[in-house]
């Protein structure tokens, strides 16, 4: 059961001046970031991962969160003002943001999305406060053996569940497990796959992966898509920011609807964020009662995506903090940072670490009340900052990348696989094959390795171990159905692209 006493003592850390001070620096970055479009939040957190290692690890976490949460609030600015989405999260944002704005209404829209967004988040936290600990009761009960069927699920779920061809997500976590690999074992000590680079002795870089593979490539493919300019900061008056009677109205519904999906979609391991707005998008548009209204500035279009985008972020947590497995690239790389810092999230991270845990939690609170005061009163200012010309923006972005990737081993070599996986990056989106899945390959990886070491153990060496324990045969099923299913969908695809192609060539 989890003590009062030390909820208390979580929000006690929380409310500390380094920790406030901390998480208004995360969620002012995570802002600023999110309005810019194509930079992403997982770039401003890995540039900002090796200031937290001069940090106490609560205060470190709670400002990489801050960042994370905070540029979802930001990223539907980009959206609303530009129909550029400042992340993929927010893409179904533009389909009824940018009319409204268009129909002069852009202040009323970014004044929702933030309301709905704080609702949205508040609720996912609650919710989070209750579940998380029950997950974890259950999950002590666990050995290695369900451990590593968990993260199975979790790389398949995420491989198939995710947009595009579920073999080339599938592909790439085995890539990113590939990558894991590299380095020392830490079982015999042997060095795997570092091709004689002393460099690779402790493994490749996460924060490398994630600068070259999201900041360096997103950044590169960005470069000259949007000329668009944004409307005055002058045209977005307080004032004109006032929804109508009608507008609150309309919107109160479609808000709790889209937590509601996001809260489930975010819990689930793999899911992410991007299911839960299209998700939350459709239902609106199919319980509607004039679906004809969406995509042309219906408010429902706006707010429950939004809604969804944020409750889905912060139950995303839930699995990485309870179970150990991320639910996307982002939360794979918080991961990787607490691993970093010595913290081990998981079922006894709730037991071992409950002032960190209680205090993270308090300071999503926290952070979302700041996010109200970041983006209502100073939206002026984050409309000013689309007019930064990229060609200042980025190459500054690039400094900072080499000087973050640098600061932690002090490593050149670390820069060349920056930009040996921003290239590889570039190629990999030329060809249809998602990164994401990479870096959750690469952060679970290790950990599936350890687990599976252990039941083999366990069980001298017998595979059937995963399919004697009940919880373990029933991960297992629950996985081969998934992949067979996704299997079946994509022949069936295959079958009607075959199809389609035989039936044009014979059409004179």
């Amino acid at each position: 059961m989890v003590e009062f006493a030390h909820i208390l003592s979580g929000f006690e850390r929380a409310f500390a001046f380094d920790a406030l001070l901390m998480c208004f620096v995360g969620v002012t970055i995570g802002t600023f970031i999110g309005v810019l479009p194509g930079v992403g939040a997982l770039t401003a957190v890995a540039l900002c991962l090796p200031l937290t290692f001069y940090m106490d690890p609560t205060v470190g976490l709670i400002m990489l969160a801050g960042i994370f949460y905070g540029a979802q609030y930001g990223s539907s600015t980009a959206s609303i003002l530009l129909n550029v989405p400042g992340s993929v999260t927010s893409a179904v944002t533009c389909l009824d943001g940018y009319p409204m704005a268009k129909q002069g209404r852009a202040g009323v829209a970014l004044f929702m999305t933030t309301i709905c967004s704080f609702v949205g988040g508040s609720i996912a936290i609650l919710i989070m406060m209750v579940a998380t600990p029950l997950v974890a009761a259950v999950a002590l009960k666990m050995s290695s053996v369900e451990y590593f069927m968990i993260m199975a699920m979790g790389l398949v779920m995420a491989a198939t569940v995710a947009p595009g061809s579920p073999i080339k997500s599938l592909a790439m976590v085995a890539f990113g497990l590939a990558l894991g690999t590299v380095g020392m074992d830490l079982n015999s000590g042997a060095l795997r796959y570092t091709f004689g680079q002393l460099e690779l002795t402790e493994g490749i870089s996460l924060v490398a992966i994630a600068m070259g593979m999201f900041g360096l490539t997103e950044i590169i493919g960005s470069i000259g898509k949007s000329d668009n300019k944004p409307m005055s900061a002058r045209e977005i008056t307080f004032r004109r920011m006032m929804p109508t009677r009608k507008d609150v109205k309309d919107s109160v519904m479609p808000t709790l609807r889209g937590t509601g999906i996001g809260a489930v979609i975010g819990a689930l391991p793999g899911a992410g964020a991007t299911i839960a707005t299209f998700m939350a998008y459709a239902t609106e548009k199919k319980v509607s009662k004039d679906p004809s209204r969406f995509g042309k500035g219906a408010i429902e279009g706006v707010v429950a995506p939004e809604a969804a985008n944020n409750s889905a972020v912060q139950a995303a947590f839930m699995p990485t903090l309870s179970l150990g497995i991320p639910g996307d690239a982002l939360m794979a790389f918080l991961l990787g940072a607490m691993i970093m810092h010595g913290i081990v999230p998981g079922p006894r991270f709730l037991t071992e670490q409950p002032v960190m845990f209680w205090g993270l939690i308090a300071s999503f609170w926290i952070g979302n009340v700041f996010l109200l005061f970041l983006n209502i009163p100073l939206i002026g200012l984050w409309v000013r900052l689309l007019t930064v010309p990229y060609r200042i923006l980025y190459p500054l972005i690039l400094f900072f990348i080499c000087m973050g990737v640098f600061a932690i081993k002090q490593q050149v070599f670390d820069i060349w696989l920056v930009v040996g996986f921003g290239a590889l990056g570039l190629v990999l989106l030329r060809f249809g094959y998602p990164p994401a899945p990479i870096l959750l390959g690469f952060v679970l990886g290790p950990l599936m390795e350890e687990h599976f070491s252990r039941a083999m153990l366990m069980s001298r060496g017998k595979l059937s171990i995963f399919l004697e324990r009940p919880i373990s045969a029933v991960l297992l099923i629950i996985t081969a159905v998934i992949f067979f299913m996704s299997l079946r969908s994509v022949l069936r695809l295959m079958r009607a692209g075959t199809h389609t192609a035989a039936e044009a060539s014979l059409d004179p």
